[in-house]
């Protein structure tokens, strides 16, 4: 999810479960018709630096989809802190938008609660056909064995981002490749001020990323096979320990990026003060707060050791936004339409050019924009060593429930108090007892 890129999951306040029933989308009186065949809302989420960068992105692309069909999309961009809770809120009142973008991992979630329409083999033949999009981008679109609930839009995964003058001035001639390499980097970057690594401590969706991602390369997972929460096992512990220790042990992360949410450690790395960056697909956020690519380069993010690649050198998970239809839509007709077009290798290539992520269309990825390096740093990661999130039922409180844990640990570490493997463990305790009962 921005990118799933601000604390969004943390404003989870309704249930899904109770939501289960909901219709959601649309107008009161929707159904799937199409009463209003000539006009659209849509909500964007906020991809670019801000709420106005999108609305300059969009609307030329709204105003071209109008031309070529009559139907006028009426935009509103929602913040990322917003977003979740705004969607829960349509799908139990039955009011919202006929399109909007979702957090990728949010999918299992939001198919739950039965709002979303359905994208089978013939909805799929509408667009163009499943196939035309890549695998691990289909893999973050719902649960395993259903119909997905959206339509792959956006594709990002995370990488590791750095100054290069400032990796010179220190004599380190090459970014690290695993995670020893990585403190060992930061902490000879660590002075005069400045810091080897950016966190976002208080953002919840991006703690649980690199959780994951952790657990992942530990040879842990937060759910057993059958989708049930487990939180608390050895590499679980050890994952999120070590994600934390960065700042709590090895004093490579300022103690002040523990309330850091909304992209503060991009603009701090923008600007120089951090040396380090782990980010999805953050070019475009980069080069929008002054910083020219020639400053810094891009390589994997490390792992505990060797390469990147498949089983436990997992190093991100599918980040990406997709894009929803609500099922009760008075203009199903053209909010399929609409996603055609969002989702056209035209389209495919002038949105993702713009935020600086991958398309998920097979075809749009031939574009030579996709194909610099740092953008082939990008795609291998997406083919090679990305895994999804769990695409459970409660995806949306696990993420709200461990990134909050997490954030709790780095409010510990900066505040000087212990971060031990017991602490970690009842924070993840914690976590687990704020899960719905089964």
């Amino acid at each position: 999810m921005r990118s799933i890129r601000a604390a969004a999951a943390g404003a989870v306040t309704l249930s899904l479960t109770l939501a289960a029933t909901a219709c959601g989308g649309g107008s009161p009186t929707g159904g799937g018709s199409n009463d209003s065949p000539k006009t659209l809302t849509y909500w964007a989420s906020n991809q670019g630096a801000g709420i106005e960068v999108d609305k300059k992105v969009l609307q030329p692309e709204l105003d071209k989809f109008e031309q070529r069909t009559g139907i006028k999309v009426q935009l509103e961009v929602v913040p990322w802190s917003d977003l979740l809770n705004r969607i829960l809120t349509a799908t139990t009142s039955g009011q919202g938008p006929d399109v909007l973008n979702i957090g990728n991992t949010w999918s299992a979630s939001l198919q739950a609660t039965g709002a979303l329409l359905p994208w089978d083999a013939k909805n799929f033949d509408k667009i163009g056909g499943k196939d035309r999009f890549v695998d691990s981008a289909l893999g973050s679109t719902g649960a395993q064995g259903q119909d997905p609930a959206a339509v792959p839009l956006y594709s990002m995964a995370y990488a590791l981002y750095y100054n290069k003058k400032m990796f010179a001035d220190a004599g380190i001639a090459e970014p690290p490749a695993t995670w020893d390499e990585l403190v060992a980097d930061g902490k000879k970057l660590s002075k005069d001020g400045k810091w080897g690594l950016g966190a976002e401590g208080s953002n919840p969706s991006e703690n649980v990323h690199h959780a994951f991602v952790f657990a992942e390369q530990h040879g842990a997972d937060f759910f057993t096979p059958d989708g049930k929460p487990d939180f608390t096992g050895d590499g679980t512990v050890a994952a999120v320990k070590q994600y934390v220790d960065l700042m709590a042990k090895d004093k490579v992360i300022a103690p002040g990026n523990a309330e850091y949410a909304q992209n503060q450690s991009v603009s701090d790395f923008a600007k120089g003060r951090t040396a380090m960056l782990l980010w999805q697909s953050a070019s475009a956020n980069l080069t929008s707060q002054g910083m020219s690519e020639d400053d810094y380069g891009i390589a994997p993010v490390p792992v505990q050791s060797g390469t990147p690649g498949p089983g436990k050198q997992v190093n991100s998970m599918v980040a990406g936004i997709n894009l929803a239809v609500f099922k009760n839509t008075d203009n199903l007709d053209g909010a399929t339409t609409f996603v055609k077009f969002m989702t056209s290798d035209t389209e495919q290539k002038i949105l993702n050019k713009a935020y600086g992520s991958i398309p998920p269309v097979k075809s749009a990825q031939s574009d030579a924009a996709f194909t610099t390096p740092a953008n082939a740093v990008l795609k291998d990661t997406l083919a090679k060593s990305a895994a999804a999130l769990p695409q459970v039922a409660d995806e949306s409180q696990f993420e709200t429930a461990v990134g909050t844990a997490v954030k709790e640990l780095f409010a510990d570490a900066a505040a000087g108090r212990a971060v031990t493997t017991g602490s970690v463990k009842a924070a993840l305790e914690k976590a687990q007892q704020q899960m719905p009962a089964a």
